[in-house]
């Protein structure tokens, strides 16, 4: 394109837009980077405060410790597990509900998408939800993690907004051809619904990757304690050590952490793993939250 022909109100709007957009990926970026710099600066300095971005003496005692935690490598398996075993089910589950309330010829389907819309609204409270999982049997095991995950009421919405766009005479040639409802849904609705599944994904992924109150809740053995369960309870005990004179010996070799540093490490490790995943879905996402929602 030939730059002269764009008006100056048009140049004077994409110089002004970029500006605003980089202030703002500043302001968010900020906090991330602040706490990369704390977790890599030695814990008497970051008490001094002063530490921006770049650390001011190096330090990785923070992730030492945490690295020499072998409770923190159970804890990180386990959390990789909910989440591979937890959001692939939700998906498969949830999708084909969205599917089977985006089936036009199905008369029930007005009925479920309200059945499944009220219990967005409406639902029986901790101490019900508590005992129900108490008489299936649910408690103290893995299955606790992702079977009431199974089906999400505005996974299903969203997921259906987009299924009810695809074209139905694809359907029904399948149908014709004698394929079932389940074949239809494996072999064309998931294949051509990759960027409403791709943004669902990384919704139900952080969810399962940063859930704890579950995991306390559920799990009061202990056998089945997620990363952020571990490190919480690390940070915890971080900062009682410091409060009395007697440290346990685990942390003598550390004497130079601060639970200013310990608690940006911990961030850090949290944070990251989902920031790799992201990039590589981001393009499904943004397609998955649009197409679908507008019409004509």
């Amino acid at each position: 394109m030939n730059t002269r022909s764009v008006p100056v109100s048009q140049r004077v709007f994409d110089i002004i837009n970029i500006i605003v957009l980089l202030i703002f990926g500043a302001m968010v970026a900020y906090p991330f980077l602040n706490l990369l710099a704390l977790s890599l600066n030695d814990g008497a300095d970051a008490a001094r405060g002063g530490i921006y971005i770049f650390p001011r003496k190096f330090s990785l005692d923070a992730y030492v410790l945490l690295s020499q935690n072998h409770k923190l490598l159970e804890g990180f398996g386990w959390s990789v597990l909910r989440v591979i075993v937890g959001t692939s089910t939700c998906l498969f589950v949830t999708g084909l509900l969205a599917y089977i309330v985006s089936i036009r010829h199905f008369s029930g389907r007005k009925f479920m998408r309200i059945l499944f819309l009220v219990t967005m609204y409406f639902n029986g409270g901790l101490i019900p939800v508590y005992l129900l999982m108490v008489q299936l049997g649910l408690t103290d095991s893995f299955n606790v993690y992702w079977i009431p995950t199974l089906i999400s009421a505005y996974f299903m919405l969203l997921m259906a907004s987009y299924i009810s766009e695809l074209p139905e005479a694809l359907f029904e040639s399948a149908r014709l051809d004698g394929a079932t409802e389940i074949t239809i849904y494996i072999k064309l609705v998931i294949p051509m619904s990759l960027p409403v599944f791709a943004a669902v994904f990384i919704y139900a992924a952080v969810g399962h990757w940063n859930s704890w109150f579950d995991v306390v809740l559920y799990n009061s053995s202990g056998h089945f304690d997620t990363l952020q369960v571990y490190l919480r309870r690390l940070l915890l005990e971080v900062e009682a050590s410091q409060q009395i004179m007697d440290q346990q010996l685990i942390y003598q070799k550390f004497n130079s952490l601060s639970p200013l540093t310990l608690r940006a490490a911990t961030t850090i490790l949290v944070t990251v793993p989902i920031l790799l995943v992201y990039p590589f879905l981001q393009k499904y996402f943004i397609g998955g939250l649009t197409i679908g929602s507008v019409k004509g």
